[in-house]
């Protein structure tokens, strides 16, 4: 019993802990703000999903291999036609997710913010 009482009173006090912590956020503002532990704040901009059903664009990289393909079958004969398949599936692959990721864009699926963090030199 005395195991359990130390386990939820060191619990209990962890929580209290955990409650009273405060993370410090940083915006543009802070950008190149420096501290004394020889710390600064950095900020990117990053390129962030919003409410994309196929943010790694998979369906446009499927749906343009297989076009690709299968215009990469109607080209040459033999084993050259074997290439030129796999080359129009490569190339129709690259061209699709290109064409989502243009069309998630343009919806506002992928927009570009800027994040601030502060960084350890």
């Amino acid at each position: 019993m005395n195991k359990f009482r130390s386990f939820a009173g060191a619990a209990v006090l962890s929580l209290a802990a955990f409650g009273t912590a405060h993370a410090q956020t940083y915006g543009p503002q802070d950008e190149g703000r420096r501290f004394n532990d020889g710390s600064r704040v950095l900020c990117e901009d990053v390129e962030v999903q919003r409410a994309a059903s196929d943010p790694n664009r998979v369906a446009g990289t499927a749906a343009g291999a297989v076009i690709g393909g299968l215009v990469g079958n109607q080209i040459g004969s033999g084993s050259g036609r074997k290439l030129a398949t796999v080359g129009g599936a490569v190339a129709g692959g690259a061209i699709g997710r290109n064409v989502q990721g243009n069309q998630q864009e343009a919806r506002g699926d992928r927009v570009v913010e800027q994040r601030c963090r502060r960084i350890h030199n």
